[in-house]
């Protein structure tokens, strides 16, 4: 049975276990105040809460599409792990999010196996074909060729997705792949009503959709994107997802699948080739581990730049009372903007793929080096980009992804976040198979020192190379408490990414927000290049203009980062979707 967030249901529960109470955190730097308006402003408890998260108390699901988070609820109230539950959510999300889920494309996951107490890292982020090399997007002139990196064949890396959620649920899974791959062929068979969300999204899309037929054959009407309200049906994605539950892995990789992509890219060459795609690897990784006020975080290794950074930043912030100067004051906005800057700087000079470049990881993550960073900072000054350069790590060694969470009964957690990259990646679906294909090569710098599309600048580490992994943001995040999950969380926006999970973090830790709480909380970014301090609607005039008066550039800006977040507490789940996209939703039961 599902439980409603109303407040009998709440302070029932909480009531089994000490009341409806305020809940205590981890202490800050400095001493907490005391006054009511403080206790107001941090209190955990529903009757001072404005928003509010769903609650459940054995398993849940949060994703960005209504229809997959059912899917991944029926899996676990049938018996399934948090594990079977994300891999039917992910292909699930292949079929009702086509903008961004994907059998096309790649991405991260974190696992905790609350048997073991393990933490596993899975990459399966694409991989640069065999044909490619480092000028392949630069003309004779050495200039970078407008479009080549997002929508042409030669835009697409290997797909990861398919082997990454086949791996997952080969080695901690519990149900048949099969089993978890049905109803989201079922739902590609029957369809489903566009909605206003998508309708936006292909609108969005026309321009890269358009030029090629097999794409419009799905997602285009009499000429025109699909509107809300259309019936969206996908019977090659249908077949496909079945292909794939009866023969796994190798369907898509070196079957029928794989000779359908291979044709495809046939007539571009330097593209993928059906030997790229049977090379193909899933890699398990360590996790990147941080503290933070009393959480443990656990995080995603390179080739994600996001888990580096994220405890890159954490460990700057640690030594402010922030929660004492109050959720985005004007003192709380400049100290993290001005740990962005510097985190983002150092992203682009050292962060790539670790098998291909060595990553000054353990500097990057050293209390001693935030140590250092954070003396660099004022506190009455914005520093402008231009005189900010990388720092020393190495002296210290020792907008269309999306993101789901699950956790299960057992204490499983799961956290991933994947892509096409762009909104639909390429525009490309492979003939005959209804797989949308991504756009992953443009996360490489095409040319070091040029921006991407997300106006991101990378170095000789992120080069284009075959068989390497392009550098990405993707922050799938767990947090933990007396090594027991306490927050699952993550989400899509390109490099903000990074900074919606910090904040995530920062609002649900320091300021004790809910799930809920947390996801409605106004964002802000900065990523050192370009050099302003971008922020959401809503903020008040007179923080703008302390921020400006120590000399930020600020920039409203369409809104950041769509969260899906689980929290675990006092034997309860708390979890939250985005509010920035209404077709998102977290279940439970």
């Amino acid at each position: 049975m599902l439980l409603r967030p109303t407040l009998l249901t709440v302070c029932l529960s909480l009531a089994l276990l000490g009341g409806c109470t305020t809940s205590s955190v981890a202490p800050t730097a400095a001493p907490q105040q005391t006054s009511a308006a403080q206790q107001a402003a941090a209190a955990y408890d529903y009757d001072m809460d404005v928003f509010h998260p769903v609650v459940a108390h054995h398993g849940m699901v949060a994703s960005e599409q209504a229809l997959a988070t059912r899917i991944g609820l029926d899996i676990l109230e049938s018996g399934g792990n948090a594990v079977d539950a994300a891999v039917a959510v992910g292909f699930a999300l292949a079929v009702a999010l086509p903008n961004a889920g994907n059998l096309g494309g790649g991405g991260f996951m974190m696992v905790h196996d609350a048997r073991t107490g393990r933490d596993v890292a899975l990459d399966f982020r694409e991989m640069a074909p065999s044909g490619a090399h480092r000028s392949m997007y630069l003309d004779a002139n050495g200039k970078v060729i407008s479009g080549k990196s997002l929508f042409t064949h030669y835009a697409v890396g290997v797909p990861g997705t398919v082997a990454g959620l086949t791996h997952a649920l080969q080695h901690w899974g519990t149900l048949p792949l099969a089993r978890v791959v049905e109803p989201a062929a079922r739902l590609a068979e029957h369809g489903f009503a566009v909605s206003e969300t998508l309708a936006q999204a292909l609108a969005h899309g026309k321009k890269t959709l358009a030029p090629w037929p097999a794409s419009q054959a799905i997602f285009f009407k009499n000429g025109a994107p699909m509107q809300a309200g259309d019936l969206l049906v996908q019977k090659d994605l249908a077949a496909s997802l079945r292909l794939i539950g009866r023969e796994g892995a190798q369907a898509f990789y070196e079957g029928a699948i794989a000779r359908k992509i291979a044709a495809e890219m046939a007539p571009h060459a330097g593209a993928i080739t059906l030997a790229d795609l049977k090379d193909y690897k899933v890699m398990e990784r360590e996790p990147v581990r941080g503290s933070y006020r009393g959480y443990d975080i656990v995080t995603m290794p390179p080739p994600s730049s996001g888990g580096a950074h994220l405890v890159q930043m954490l460990n700057i912030i640690e030594r402010w009372p922030i929660r004492q100067w109050g959720v985005n004051s004007a003192a709380t906005i400049h100290h993290m903007t001005e740990a962005m800057k510097l985190a983002y700087a150092d992203r682009a000079e050292y962060l790539g793929d670790p098998d291909f470049v060595k990553v000054p990881l353990h500097g990057l993550i050293s209390k001693r080096y935030a140590d250092r960073l954070a003396a660099s900072i004022d506190a009455h000054r914005a520093r402008p980009a231009s005189e900010i350069r990388p720092g020393q790590p190495q002296a210290y060694e020792s907008d269309q992804t999306t993101h789901f969470s699950v956790v299960d009964a057992a204490g499983n957690a799961v956290a991933v976040t994947y892509t096409l990259n762009t909104n639909f990646g390429s525009g490309i679906v492979a003939q005959g198979t209804g797989i949308l294909l991504n756009n992953e090569m443009d996360d490489f710098a095409a040319k070091p020192g040029v921006a991407n599309a997300y106006g991101l600048v990378g170095g000789d580490a992120n080069a284009v190379q075959a068989g390497k992994r392009p550098l990405s943001s993707m922050t799938p995040t767990l947090a933990l408490k007396d090594g027991r999950i306490a927050i699952v969380t993550g989400s899509p926006g390109g490099p903000r990414i990074i900074t919606t999970v910090l904040e995530t973090l920062v609002d649900m830790i320091d300021f004790q927000m809910n799930p809920a709480e947390a996801a409605a909380t106004l964002r802000f970014h900065h990523q050192w290049t370009p050099d302003e301090l971008r922020v959401e609607k809503g903020l008040s005039r007179d923080t703008l203009d302390l921020l400006q008066v120590k000399g930020h550039r600020i920039v409203v800006k369409p809104v950041m980062g769509r969260t899906q977040t689980i929290q675990v507490r006092d034997g309860l789940l708390y979890g939250a979707s985005d509010p920035r996209n209404p077709d998102g939703r977290t279940l439970g039961y």
